[in-house]
C-alpha cells in the first residue's frame, strides 16, 4: 500500500503538464502548494480520504491560514500603538429635530 507521500508524488506528476504550461512565476507557486500539502502528509494518511485531493486542498488551506496568522501578527506588530481615545458621548438626537422640520434643502 503506497504512503500518502507516494500518492502526492503521483498526483503532482499527473499535474506536470499543467505545471509546465504555467509561466515560471506560477510554476514556483504551484510547486510551493505541493510542498505545503506534503507538510501535512502524516495527518492526511490518518484521514485516509477517498479522494486524496480533499486532503491536499485542506492541507494547503491550513498552510494559508498559518501564513495569514503570521502576516496579521507582523502587521499588527509593525503598527504604532494608538493612543487611547476618550469615549465620546452619544449625540443628542433632539438636536437634529429642527433640521427635519425645515424640510429638504432647496
Amino acid at each position: 500500500m503506497p504512503t500518502f507521500r507516494n500518492l502526492l508524488d503521483v498526483l503532482e506528476a499527473e499535474w506536470g503538464t499543467y505545471a509546465r504550461a504555467l509561466p515560471a512565476s506560477e510554476r514556483r507557486r504551484f510547486a510551493r502548494l505541493w510542498q505545503r500539502a506534503r507538510r501535512h502528509a502524516s495527518a492526511s494518511s490518518y484521514q485516509g480520504p477517498v479522494d486524496p485531493f480533499h486532503a491536499v486542498f485542506f492541507s494547503i488551506l491550513l498552510e494559508h491560514e498559518a501564513e495569514l496568522e503570521r502576516l496579521t501578527a507582523a502587521l499588527q506588530a509593525a503598527q504604532p500603538p494608538q493612543a487611547a481615545q476618550p469615549p465620546q458621548a452619544p449625540a443628542d438626537p433632539s438636536s437634529h429635530v429642527g433640521d427635519l422640520a425645515a424640510g429638504p434643502p432647496p
